[in-house]
């Protein structure tokens, strides 16, 4: 009785270590991943750190005068209004020292809608009202970069106060109609 005892203690210690370290505040993955790399945070459209993540956002950016796709890993895939904010907040440090900037800088976006594949842009009036001569390359991020993913968006229209806008396409003429990356063909670089 007494050996019986001594391990039915030794039984009851094993299994209070036991459910002391299943509770013990490690998070649970719903899916296998490298412990090498950092779970990104869901419902993020961030970068996830250090370029890890499960899903791909597709930006258009500006190098020497070409629209340039750089590709950031993000917790989820991205929104096409995630896409917009993401091309407006510029290009991250990593993509700056790569010769990466933005000819947004002085656009100001009202809001976006996207109504079966199509989404509009509300440019709000300049600021200056002289024509920036990068003004092409604005609205080609603007369209490569929402038509990049493919599924929400197909084409990209703009409108300012209520009212079609004639955006300047790549080869310089200016269109009221729904734009693709195809109007950008000319300036897209390597």
């Amino acid at each position: 009785m007494r050996a019986m005892t001594r391990n039915g203690g030794a039984l009851s210690a094993i299994l209070a270590a036991c459910l002391l370290t299943g509770a013990c505040g490690v998070p649970v993955d719903e899916t296998p991943r490298d412990l090498g790399r950092p779970r990104p945070a869901s419902g993020s459209n961030t970068p996830a750190p250090d370029g890890f993540g499960s899903a791909i956002e597709r930006l258009y950016l500006v190098r020497d005068g070409s629209l340039v796709r750089a590709v950031r890993r993000v917790a989820a895939p991205p929104t096409p209004q995630q896409m917009l904010d993401g091309l407006l907040a510029g290009p991250t440090t990593a993509e700056q020292q790569d010769g990466l900037s933005s000819a947004l800088s002085t656009m100001r976006i009202e809001g976006m809608t996207v109504i079966q594949r199509r989404a509009t842009a509300a440019i709000s009036e300049p600021l200056e009202q002289a024509v920036r001569s990068d003004e092409i390359l604005a609205y080609g991020q603007i369209v490569c970069t929402l038509t990049s993913q493919g599924a929400e968006v197909g084409t990209v229209s703009f409108t300012r106060a209520g009212r079609p806008l004639g955006v300047p396409r790549g080869d310089g003429s200016l269109s009221t109609q729904p734009l693709t990356i195809a109007d950008y063909a000319s300036l897209l670089g390597p």
